[in-house]
């Protein structure tokens, strides 16, 4: 392992440390600055920490991409690592952020460094500079630049390997934001399957009544817009619980038009859980499942029953219908089919993918079922969650 130190005034101590390999450039950013305060001298795993724990305050910042707040945010202790007399993190055409007298004035450096592609030396009066370019994925988004009473070839290779650093979170960045939009327009996409089957029935059933009974064709009809409304035109991915299940309602109003007294429902809801955020059109697809599977087939009435529980830290929710149920195979096929494929609906596999995006594996769907013995599916919705926001 390479080990830094620096030669002292005379009287003051000597510094010692000992550095991680990736961390080599940074390390002796650190001990120069140290030796320059005549700080007291410290093990090599003190040198080694206050390394780290320095980068590490200046990555979140830089984690949220280049730009005015996140610079601000990082510049100082990009300077505490550089241990040079100012630093100044630029864009192509601005200073965002600067920390130390002179750094403000660096842009005209800063652009030169960035026609070259390549890192600068400005031996300038009073400070010299050390200008570095930064990219994000081939392509220059700005600069690093350190200014010093002197400019040696360590601080030129300490100032480049920061500015590699610098570019390392910066992508990082990009990837996050790739990520996250990669993401959104897949929920998006999900979400926006409500089953054709739905709407086309639901027109249907109100057709028949439009010469018959009038008045009920038009209140269906009123029932059938509220839901498109809240389906098809919320703007957010998340919404309460108790709006959820608002749908829900709005929707059975439609299909007890259609079944009439072969279908019948019930709601058990614990009211302390109506606040609870949980992720947009997740109970509407199951109980739309639960009625398709339950109704299929039987000449009999049905039934479908949802319970809403307290568990504490969660929200439980079960979908149960007393239908013929399936083959514990056919369900697994189910969870496993492909959401985006034509036909498949806003099924149950929809819902799993979205459930497990959001809070992790542990939170798909559980499907209990057996030939003969209806099916349930269980759901689990944290109450708290910190990527979690219901905006009105």
């Amino acid at each position: 392992m390479p080990i830094i130190a620096c030669v002292a005034p005379p009287g003051a101590p000597v510094l010692l440390g000992v550095l991680l390999p990736g961390a080599f450039a940074l390390g002796y950013a650190l001990a120069r600055a140290a030796c320059r305060r005549q700080a007291p001298p410290r093990r090599a795993d003190d040198a080694t920490f206050a390394t780290l724990h320095v980068a590490a305050m200046a990555a979140p910042a830089l984690r949220a991409g280049l730009d005015r707040d996140s610079a601000r945010k990082a510049v100082r202790h990009l300077r505490t690592l550089l241990g040079t007399r100012a630093v100044a993190l630029t864009s192509a055409d601005a200073v965002l952020a600067a920390d130390g007298p002179g750094a403000g004035g660096v842009l005209g450096h800063a652009q030169a460094a960035l026609a070259a592609g390549r890192a600068q030396v400005f031996p300038d009066e009073p400070y010299g500079a050390v200008v570095v370019p930064l990219t994000v994925d081939g392509t220059v988004v700005g600069t690093l630049a350190a200014l010093d009473d002197e400019v040696s070839a360590a601080l030129v290779r300490t100032v480049t390997e920061v500015g590699r650093w610098v570019s390392g979170q910066l992508e990082l960045a990009e990837l996050d934001a790739s990520r996250r939009r990669a993401m959104e327009a897949e929920m998006r996409a999900l979400r926006a399957q409500i089953s054709p089957h739905f709407v086309y029935n639901a027109l249907t059933t109100i057709a028949s009544f439009v010469r018959t009974n009038p008045r009920r064709a038009r209140e269906l009809l009123l029932d059938f817009a509220d839901f498109s409304r809240y389906a098809l035109c919320r703007a957010h991915d998340f919404t309460t619980l108790a709006d959820e299940l608002t749908c829900v309602d709005r929707y059975l109003l439609l299909e007890r038009a259609r079944f009439g007294d072969k279908l019948r429902f019930s709601m058990q809801v614990a009211p302390e859980v109506l606040p609870v955020p949980v992720p947009f059109l997740c109970l509407q697809p199951l109980v739309e499942n639960a009625i398709k599977h339950g109704m299929r087939g039987r000449g009999e009435p049905g039934e479908v029953r949802v319970v809403v529980r307290d568990a504490g830290p969660e929200a439980h929710i079960t979908v149960e219908d007393d239908g013929a149920g399936m083959d514990p195979e056919a369900a697994r096929r189910l969870l496993d089919e492909d959401p985006a494929r034509e036909g498949s609906g806003i099924g149950l596999a929809n819902v799993d993918l979205r459930m497990r995006q959001i809070y992790g594996d542990g939170y798909g769907l559980v499907v209990e079922t057996a030939l003969g013995a209806g099916t349930k599916v269980r759901l689990r919705v944290p109450k708290f969650h910190h990527h979690l926001s219901v905006v009105e």
